[in-house]
């Protein structure tokens, strides 16, 4: 089809949240599913879920079991929503992930790759490596190595960890999440305007692109009655 209409998303998400990934691969069906009727510009906007980690991060299992308040809690959230993510083809390893990190640096790494066309690459390369693959995301070295994997140069993401570039503009994006309104994560929002929250089914989500498209498609109004105008 020409001119297709286009629907801007905005995805606010952690790279340690679960459903986040969980998430991603269902938006990622949805989108999927309805590319030959909508043209979809898809960004990844920042979200800190522990802004108070130490930059070397703690262990895993200790810190999320005192966050979710037991063991026994802590192997019930991790067994459930490992099974959720094997449903979406996800291969979820808590057992082999030793270190929460802080994920300031790994935003920043994100907003970098999105000056290189490789935003959605980098995103995935971090989350599979920290949810799949059990590494350390509290060492530069990974998180550039991880970047590289998605095709972005090893040395530059290194010298650019080094750096505080791309700090004042990370701390403004989740500011302005902050005054949207967003208090957890994955949130998206579409064409600036439609807020969807939580790790919707696809389903779900294409149904709601659908609608927010057709009201695109047909374009804004004013009726003889005017409520709107």
């Amino acid at each position: 089809r020409m001119n297709k209409p286009k629907i801007k998303i905005e995805a606010v998400s952690d790279v340690v949240c679960p459903w986040c990934y969980i998430g991603k691969r269902r938006l990622e069906k949805a989108l999927n599913e309805l590319g030959d009727k909508f043209d979809f510009e898809l960004e990844y906007s920042p979200f800190e879920l522990n802004p108070d980690m130490p930059l070397t991060g703690r262990n895993q299992k200790e810190y999320l079991t005192q966050k979710f308040g037991s063991e026994g809690k802590y192997a019930q959230v991790t067994s459930h929503v490992t099974k959720v993510a094997a449903e979406e083809g996800l291969n979820f390893k808590f057992e082999n992930q030793l270190v929460s990190p802080n994920t300031r640096n790994a935003h920043r790494v994100i907003g970098f790759a999105k000056t290189k066309g490789r935003q959605i690459e980098v995103k995935e390369a971090l989350m599979k490596a920290y949810f799949e693959s059990g590494v350390d995301l509290s060492q530069n070295e990974n998180v550039a190595r991880s970047a590289a994997a998605a095709g972005l140069d090893y040395q530059e993401v290194l010298d650019f960890l080094n750096t505080e570039e791309g700090l004042a503009e990370l701390m403004l994006k989740e500011q302005t999440n902050y005054q949207r309104g967003v208090s957890g994560v994955p949130f998206y929002i579409v064409n600036d305007k439609y807020g969807i929250s939580g790790a919707q089914p696809a389903e779900v989500f294409k149904k709601a692109l659908e609608e927010i498209g057709a009201e695109i498609s047909a374009g804004e109004t004013c009726g003889l009655e005017g409520n709107d105008c």
